[in-house]
């Protein structure tokens, strides 16, 4: 096998109350998850002072000094369902950019959980073909490869974001090889809309936004967004745009093994396997590794509270942070405006806003870990 997928590995975790288990390098650890499953309701519970979860307030007022000079629009820390800590303003929704693909990632699983999607179809099978035809060993891609983003399609994306150099066309066997490419992420959109006969905005909010009482969601501000061009793919981004409150509830969610109010709105299989390591952090190029669309944190932080977190990562600074081993939930927003998220997204523009970068992101939160008391 080529340098890129481990289709096997040993790491197990569970997201609901009971044990986690990491094995790395033939060492057992094992850390207690805590999650209370609590979330919060119509309004969130706002803690009268950070010690009550457990966080210094004078090491938090240090960490928004830090702030101050960053480009930073909002920070909301989350511990048990409750608010420990929020910077700017948390309800203003705002571009998500690639985050939307973990969402995207959420939003799978009751469909794989009842077969509606089964991950193992090929492009083939599911009649996914482009205007300039894809390889044949292209169509032997299945749902899976594009969530891991490993398909091996290089065909010209249909929107920005990803990566702009892939290998040849035909050049890596789908499942060898983990490339950022917004062709997969577009049709893993696409062969959701096609399996269900619901859009992904219909779905998010059906599947989300109602049962999680998401208080600041506009379904008309969601939108398929790409270029018109002919030689580029006809398959559109599906683009987010969501508050950081409504974003710290989908953390809550999978942090609480994707169940919310007695309700399992998530399979909680489905919250374990697609956050699950699949790709190794040295395949992917970068500090972290990766599972169904969720970018994993743990395989180079490796302190207790990491294990199991899981990431979801958007251009200029949208992260959602969830970390089940202490119940906490970290979301940071660099918001832009929607007039520079469409005009990118059209190719109008290749502009880039001041951005907060993801290693300075999981600075800011090894800092508020370090505030713990």
């Amino acid at each position: 096998m080529q340098t890129g997928i481990l289709t096997r590995r040993v790491f197990t975790h569970c997201l609901t109350v009971g044990l986690s288990t990491l094995i790395v390098g033939g060492r057992r650890s094992l850390y207690g998850i805590p999650s209370t499953g609590s979330n919060p309701g119509k309004e969130w519970d706002t803690l009268r002072t950070s010690e009550e979860a457990g966080f210094s307030s004078a090491k938090l007022r240090q960490i928004e000094q830090m702030l101050y000079l960053m480009p930073t629009t909002a920070l909301l820390i989350v511990k048990s369902g409750k608010v420990v800590y929020k910077y700017g303003d948390v309800s203003q929704a705002s571009y998500l950019a690639s985050a939307r693909k973990s969402v995207a990632s959420m939003l799978y699983g009751k469909y794989v959980s009842n077969g509606t999607i089964d991950l193992d179809r090929t492009l083939y099978d599911l009649g996914i073909d482009e205007a300039g035809g894809l390889l044949p060993i292209e169509k032997t891609a299945t749902v899976r490869h594009l969530l891991t983003a490993s398909s091996g399609v290089y065909y010209p994306a249909g929107s920005p974001g990803g990566n702009e150099t892939p290998p040849p066309r035909g050049s890596k066997n789908p499942g060898t090889y983990f490339l950022y490419n917004n062709w997969d992420f577009n049709v893993v959109g696409a062969i959701f809309e096609k399996l269900t006969g619901k859009t992904i905005f219909q779905a998010l909010a059906d599947d989300l936004a109602r049962p999680l009482e998401f208080q600041d969601f506009d379904i008309s501000r969601q939108r398929m967004l790409g270029y018109d061009r002919p030689n580029q793919s006809k398959y559109k981004a599906y683009h987010m745009f969501l508050s950081a409150r409504d974003m710290a509830r989908l953390g809550v969610l999978m942090v609480n093994g994707g169940r919310w109010n007695g309700e399992q709105v998530i399979p909680s299989s489905w919250v374990a396997e697609s956050t699950k390591l699949h790709v190794s952090a040295a395949a992917t190029g970068g500090g972290s590794g990766y599972g169904y669309s969720w970018w994993l944190p743990s395989e180079t932080h490796l302190g207790k509270e990491w294990v199991g977190s899981f990431e979801a990562n958007g251009s200029y600074g949208q992260y959602i942070l969830g970390m089940p081993a202490i119940d906490t939930v970290i979301v940071h927003r660099r918001a832009v405006t929607d007039e520079f998220a469409i005009a990118r997204n059209e190719g109008r523009t290749t502009a880039s806003p001041t951005a907060v970068a993801n290693a300075d992101f999981l600075r800011i939160a090894e800092d508020i870990l370090a505030a713990q008391i």
